[in-house]
């Protein structure tokens, strides 16, 4: 099913596969939900059989445990977020997180993009786009299917500079922690207002944006856990798990093996990369795009040689269609990259295989790509998926599910902005 032919990269146990387009894994994708505006992820909650759905827009909605949809929304957040742009926007609602012990104490989390607050300093009040937040819910006491409107606790605040590469995945490792991901501020070359101009927000140690953060909830407003690997050291914020990331769009914790904590950071250019995140990791932006040095005055163009030391290449990356170069010569495979999953459901021959995506090889028209990986020790090899039910399956891959089972689901789209109610949420199976 998987060629195992790759190209070792410098510096790292890993490797880059080679595209192989004669190489396919061949799946279904089944309907599970339709009528959704712009899905980012579906989460389970621990033991539990339903499936909520966040919608950029702002709301959250349940899938029951009979497959239906719940009339009405679990949470409806949208008189917090910015106003966002119906063709094209990474501002919203973008993350859901259940902690291990939800079902006692029914609270949960949410990371999504306020209005800017109102007491950031001058300077940010006249350029920055908006405040991105991670918030404390709590499910209604009249009704499990119903979220309480009227409680929230801000966890963290962070000023956005941009209105993209926001990142704002968070996920409860298997060590109670909640991790949040953090892009580089946005715009482009993690370069301008708001960006460390010397080294970029990637490399900027005191700075949280372009990170992999990691804290305890508990707390006021949240505790810096003891082990985190920087505690101590003044040149790190304190809330590092990890650095060097542009926009980790998607991450997941692998329900078996070794419980590895993977992201997708969307490249610049030229690179889309798959990371295993690790403690006190440094994953290359932006002296890195990923394992090639990159230059933020020249992003198509990758200097032979760059400082590379403590820093770790990506154990998979891929050709971005947004280089000239690349997208002249045909072997360029989406400009977006979108992280999934490792299966663990019922099919034991995917036992392991991580599903990804691409988001689309054109900004103008759904071209969405999907794709496979196998993990073997730290090399990795990539094919593209075959849908063979849907001919021609294009949408926009916006993200990626779970459920308790194991099983992956995609997050579709035909739209490129968050617009309509013709969203589907699918289930991959053989």
């Amino acid at each position: 099913m998987f060629k195992k032919t790759c190209l070792c990269l410098a510096f790292a146990a890993a490797c880059t596969a080679v595209p192989m387009t004669a190489s396919a894994l061949d799946v279904k994708l089944e309907v599970v939900a339709e009528g959704l505006t712009h899905p980012m992820t579906m989460v389970s909650p621990p033991g539990d059989d339903r499936k909520f759905i966040v919608e950029q827009t702002g709301t959250i909605k349940i899938l029951g445990a009979d497959g239906k949809l719940l009339d009405g929304d679990f949470l409806n957040i949208k008189h917090k977020l910015p106003p966002l742009k119906w063709e094209f926007d990474e501002e919203g609602l973008l993350g859901l997180a259940f902690p291990p012990d939800f079902k006692k104490t029914g609270k949960f989390y949410i990371a999504y993009t306020a209005q800017l607050r109102g007491d950031a300093d001058l300077g940010k009040q006249l350029w920055y786009a908006h405040t991105n937040v991670v918030a404390e819910y709590r499910v209604s006491k009249d009704d499990p299917n119903k979220a309480d409107q009227n409680y929230e606790r801000i966890v963290t605040a962070i000023d956005w500079p941009q209105f993209n590469h926001n990142g704002h995945w968070i996920g409860f490792g298997p060590d109670g922690m909640l991790y949040i991901s953090t892009g580089d501020g946005g715009y482009a070359n993690d370069w301008g207002i708001g960006h460390n101009v010397t080294i970029g927000n990637g490399q900027d140690t005191s700075a949280l944006l372009g990170k992999m953060l990691r804290i305890d909830v508990k707390g006021d407003p949240y505790t810096v856990p003891k082990d985190n690997p920087f505690v101590g050291n003044s040149k790190y914020a304190p809330e590092i798990w990890a650095t060097g990331f542009r926009n980790p769009w998607r991450c997941s914790f692998d329900m078996g093996g070794n419980k590895d904590l993977i992201c997708a950071d969307v490249g610049q250019n030229s690179y889309e990369e798959v990371d295993v995140v690790k403690k006190g990791g440094n994953y290359g932006w932006r002296a890195m795009e990923g394992s090639h040095c990159f230059d933020y005055v020249n992003p198509n163009s990758h200097p032979a040689s760059c400082n590379k030391a403590g820093m770790t290449d990506p154990v998979l990356e891929y050709k971005n269609c947004s280089n000239p170069d690349f997208a002249a010569k045909g072997d360029c495979e989406g400009i977006s990259i979108t992280g999934g999953y490792v299966y663990r459901g019922p099919h034991k021959a995917w036992d392991g295989i991580y599903f990804f995506g691409d988001w689309s090889k054109s900004f103008m028209v759904a071209e969405g790509v999907l794709f496979a990986s196998k993990m073997t020790g730290n090399k990795w090899t990539k094919e593209t998926v075959n849908v063979t039910n849907i001919p021609g399956f294009k949408d926009f891959i916006l993200g990626f599910g779970q459920d308790n089972q194991g099983n992956v689901y995609i997050m579709g789209t035909r739209a490129r902005g968050p617009n309509g109610e013709q969203d589907k949420i699918y289930k991959i199976v053989p």
